[in-house]
């Protein structure tokens, strides 16, 4: 009976996720406000991916995991999903507002599934995991990823260049001053 559309339903934590999903577990605690937003996304993230191994058929132990649960668990989250990912044969594959609607299916949004990996990969070694086998960190949830950031990059005409730091001026003051030559009549 327990399958996985069991799941708890995406939600929308707040109006400032836009585009990243939320996954709740359902759980609640009374320590809760005092975690930050990231901490109790963590959670509840955590919490979902936990939910996810249980109600796997066969169950599946933490201890058990491997990247490619980890890969079947973002696939089966695409289903919630709310960007449009255009299909190379839809009319507005590479536009990044098409004029009307068309089937292309929903998925999640790379930056969502990215952030995810991210914090269950912390989430997974401050609950007793060995960061070397870190199944959140695997060579094929990377290569996932970046399949996933160069589809929806062709296929939504958006393009998810890395953002460049931008590095601090240097300060006048924090440098020691030039040494000045002695004036005439000194020395």
């Amino acid at each position: 009976m327990d399958s996985p559309s069991s799941f708890p339903q995406v939600e929308s934590s707040n109006s400032e996720n836009t585009g990243a999903a939320a996954f709740s577990a359902g759980t609640s605690s009374s320590s809760s406000s005092s975690l930050s937003r990231y901490e109790n996304q963590k959670r509840r993230d955590w919490n979902t991916f936990c939910q996810y191994l249980k109600n796997h058929r066969p169950p599946l132990a933490l201890s058990r995991c491997s990247g490619a649960h980890v890969l079947e668990f973002l696939r089966y989250l695409d289903q919630f999903g709310k960007t449009k990912v255009h299909n190379p044969i839809c009319p507005f594959y590479g536009h990044p507002n098409p004029p009307a609607p068309c089937p292309c299916p929903l998925r999640q949004a790379w930056g969502s599934l990215d952030a995810l990996i991210g914090r269950l990969r912390a989430a997974y070694e401050e609950n007793g995991g060995n960061p070397e086998t870190n199944p959140f960190g695997a060579r094929a949830v990377r290569l996932y990823l970046r399949e996933v950031r160069d589809l929806q990059s062709k296929a939504r005409g958006v393009s998810y260049e890395k953002k460049k730091r931008k590095r601090l001026p240097q300060q006048p003051n924090a440098v020691a001053p030039p040494h000045q030559p002695p004036s005439p009549g000194e020395g």
